[in-house]
């Protein structure tokens, strides 16, 4: 449940020369006595509206509850931890060597070039791009 504190100047809430709390009578409205002309108004959302973070922690929970997966999810942790040190590395080696920065910057450049032409210029062929994202992102989702 999230709640959200708003402070409203008070000429929003008037209407005229009178107060316009008919619109908001539905939620409690307090004065703010650090500021005058103010309004502090309090809203909670009773919704849920966060599914797909809840049911990843679920499914993080439902592997680390059964004990032969809890083995498999330590050793991914500390791969991917490793993996990362590992690539740190690496970059930081070929980083320090004289002419290949410059070369692969160069690379990144033209490729970067090709893209923006290729897919972000035409019309089409954004469309056909977020085509390509969607179906990517539905065949790693299983749908």
């Amino acid at each position: 449940m999230a709640s959200i504190i708003a402070n409203l100047s008070l000429p929003l809430l008037i209407n005229g020369a009178k107060p316009s709390m008919q619109t908001i009578s539905k939620f409690p409205v307090f004065s703010n006595p650090g500021r005058r002309g103010c309004v502090l108004l309090a809203v909670k959302a009773t919704g849920d509206s966060s599914d797909s973070s809840t049911s990843l922690v679920k499914s993080v929970q439902n592997v680390w509850d059964k004990p032969e997966d809890r083995v498999a999810v330590i050793g991914l942790g500390l791969t991917a931890i490793i993996a990362i040190w590992a690539s740190a590395n690496f970059i930081s080696a070929i980083d320090k060597l004289p002419v290949i920065p410059s070369f692969f910057e160069f690379i990144g450049i033209l490729y970067s070039s090709w893209f923006v032409y290729r897919y972000l210029v035409f019309k089409p062929d954004r469309e056909e791009l977020f085509s390509s994202i969607n179906k990517s992102i539905s065949n790693i989702l299983g749908q």
